[in-house]
């Protein structure tokens, strides 16, 4: 099952430490830096390899002083040649570790990229449906995505760069202090004014990145329901009106995208006028020193060269650090799906149910953000082998109620039990084995008819998968294209709404539940169908627990007894004959269907 496997990666998952208070943006990357242990060899490798290209790259321009003073010098043909050759050596063994620490680093963080996602996707399964009705699909697709990128492009560039820049600067202008040190005194303090414009724009660059990287989830989540909304929009002629939404969408995130490239070019403008300017003062005071004896040539040639070395270091800090802000801010959202409380977890008991007797003592549900009921003091009893229809009027919260038997919420108050136990000290996937639910507005997947059909019994024979299907009257599926092995479009789009609701149907017989939960599973099918599908369902509740939500009398027929579901409570339970007879409200909410006032009978 689907929970179970994302709450196995979810335990073989690194640990990441709860966030107490959010001060800096930067904790909740240091959070995700336990996924690099499985790959520490390779960092550890590749800081060796980048730590020996360093000392290759500080080596050429002391070779080029000990060329200079040396063998051109005292005219050392011979000296020359060698010294040459050696600088030539380590030319071609800078590129190679260049190389070699590019392919350590990417297998690395991209595996890291791989593994954080995988756990993402899995916290995301496990996340109750509370999380998943207040985020918008957009934003948790962005953060799947684009945030995962960043932090990947940070940790296999922006990281790396900053740790080997940052000692770069540290030991060239070491070896520039020791070279000679009133040049390397200029060198110094130009990183005075470099360090002040990193923190003047850091907080503004932050901000941006954030409004940006949220308003990149906006523009998905837009995308995203103009695709599966397509039919609705052309059918009212409506395209202009939703361009212009995604118009205004994208504008704003065009604006807070240039605002932010404004503050980067801030950034780089000074950071590359300040290292110029520097360079400006060293050659004109290297020169007065070299004429007047104080360095040698080769001296000032290897000084101006290494100067020169650190021109990139510095001038690259502003990029770097952008990235590093952007990545603080991926791992902020990122933070934020792993740090959501999953309200909904397993119960101690992995037992499986075969008795399947379903209680609910004085049940009560409201929204985690709401203070009004749903429902309130609902009390039930169904014994195995009887089915029950809830019937109210819409809003009373009939169908809140049947999401209740799975867990797809948890009560707030009260309890229900199955054989006796809470369903809350069960294991998600023991409960979930037990009950199987068919929703009215049913969800396929972008697989074939037999997987979606498999969804909640994989090992499913197709003797099995017959028998399903011929109780949910989807013997269409055998006219598809490819039989059983036709892929459906996404959501099930190119399936009719009465189909997509019989494979619903079929998908949760097939799982071989000892409770059954129907919400108003036959709504959208026409009258045959319905008839049809009406007397299988009848042979197969008597040998589960049955909980069918129902509109139609037709469908109330199924069921041995009937709740009355009003505002947010069960009123009345009994017979269909009973409650037509005794109760005006019940006789109303079926006044519609005619056969419901002439129907005397509630068996099956």
């Amino acid at each position: 099952m689907v929970t179970e496997s994302a709450t196995d990666a979810l335990r073989s998952a690194p640990a990441i430490a709860p966030r107490r208070a959010r001060v800096r943006g930067s904790s909740d990357l240091w959070r995700l830096l336990p996924y690099l242990l499985p790959y520490r060899t390779r960092w550890v490798w590749m800081l060796v390899v980048a730590v020996v290209s360093l000392g290759a790259t500080v080596a050429i321009p002391l070779m080029t002083k000990a060329v200079i003073d040396g063998p051109v010098r005292h005219q050392d043909q011979h000296g020359l040649w060698l010294l040459g050759a050696a600088a030539m050596g380590i030319g071609i063994s800078e590129a190679v570790l260049w190389f070699i620490r590019r392919w350590l680093v990417a297998r690395a963080t991209m595996g890291v990229e791989a593994d954080i996602r995988k756990d993402l996707y899995a916290r995301l399964q496990v996340l109750p449906m509370s999380f998943h009705g207040r985020w918008q699909s957009g934003q948790l697709l962005s953060r799947v995505m684009n945030d995962l990128s960043t932090i990947r492009r940070f940790l296999s560039f922006g990281l790396v760069f900053l740790i080997l820049n940052a000692l770069q600067i540290v030991v060239v202008t070491s070896i520039l202090l020791a070279m000679y040190w009133p040049l390397g005194v200029v060198v110094v303090v130009s990183i005075v004014p470099i360090a002040a414009t990193v923190l003047h724009f850091e907080r503004e660059y932050t901000r941006l990145s954030r409004l940006a990287q949220d308003q990149t989830g906006h523009v998905a989540t837009h995308v995203e329901e103009s695709a599966l909304g397509m039919r609705v929009v052309k059918s009212f002629g409506r395209e202009d009106y939703t361009y212009d939404r995604f118009d205004q969408q994208a504008t704003r995130l065009h604006d807070t995208q240039v605002d932010r490239v404004t503050v980067s070019a801030n950034f780089w403008t000074l950071l590359e006028v300040i290292p110029n300017l520097t360079l400006i003062v060293v050659l004109g005071l290297g020169a007065y020193a070299a004429g007047h004896g104080y360095v040698t040539m080769g001296t000032l040639v290897a000084f101006i060269t290494m100067m020169l070395s650190l021109v990139w270091p510095i001038a690259s800090l502003g990029f770097l650090l952008s990235m590093t802000q952007e990545s603080f801010t991926a791992a902020n959202r990122i933070a934020e799906i792993f740090d959501a409380p999953r309200e909904i977890t397993d119960g101690p008991h992995d037992v499986a149910l075969h008795g399947g007797r379903l209680e609910l003592r004085d049940v009560g549900f409201r929204f985690p953000d709401s203070d009004a009921w749903v429902l309130r003091h609902v009390d039930l009893t169904v014994e195995p082998g009887e089915t029950v229809a809830l019937v109210g009027a819409t809003g009373s919260g009939k169908s809140v109620l049947a999401a209740l038997f799975s867990r797809l919420y948890d009560v707030t108050e009260g309890q229900i039990l199955i054989d006796g136990k809470d369903i809350r000290e069960l294991s998600l996937p023991a409960l979930r084995a037990t009950v199987a639910t068919a929703f009215e507005d049913p969800t396929l997947f972008s697989m074939s008819v037999a997987e979606n059909l498999r969804l909640g019994r994989p090992r499913a024979t197709d003797e099995e998968l017959a028998q399903a299907i011929d109780v949910a009257a989807a013997q269409f599926v055998y006219d598809l294209p490819f039989g059983l092995d036709t892929r459906i479009g996404e959501q099930g789009m190119s399936l009719s709404g009465g189909q997509r609701q019989r494979l619903s149907l079929a998908r949760a017989i097939l799982a071989g539940p000892k409770i059954l939960v129907l919400d108003d599973t036959l709504s959208a099918l026409d009258v045959h169908t319905e008839a049809a599908v009406t007397e299988a369902l009848g042979r197969i509740l008597r040998d589960v627990t049955g909980i069918v939500v129902a509109h139609r009398a037709s469908t109330v027929l199924l069921a041995d007894r009937v709740a009355l579901l009003q505002q947010g409570t069960i009123t009345h339970v009994g017979t269909h004959a009973d409650l037509l007879a005794e109760v005006p409200q019940y006789r109303y909410l079926l006044a519609a269907d005619d056969d419901a006032v002439t129907v005397g009978g509630g068996s099956r």
